[in-house]
């Protein structure tokens, strides 16, 4: 399982990227370097939240996962 820590570290790396991309995609349409800049980082703020919560509850589904057998020894 992934710590909170790491989650937060791939949600703000991807976001950058992803808001570049937004940034680059408005501005290709606008022409307009302020614009697209807004609305690049209301993206991001936006779109943070939301996939920190995305991953933090794929975390608490199983589906997909094998579980790992735990030996102990007494």
């Amino acid at each position: 399982m992934e710590t909170r820590w790491r989650s937060i570290i791939k949600a703000v790396s991807w976001r950058i990227v992803a808001t570049m991309v937004t940034f680059l995609v408005v501005y290709f349409f606008t022409r307009e370097e302020i614009l697209s800049l807004e609305i690049g980082l209301m993206d991001a703020l936006l779109k943070i939240g939301v996939y920190f919560s995305h991953e933090r509850l794929w975390n608490k589904i199983g589906f997909g996962r094998r579980k790992v057998r735990e030996d102990y020894m007494i």
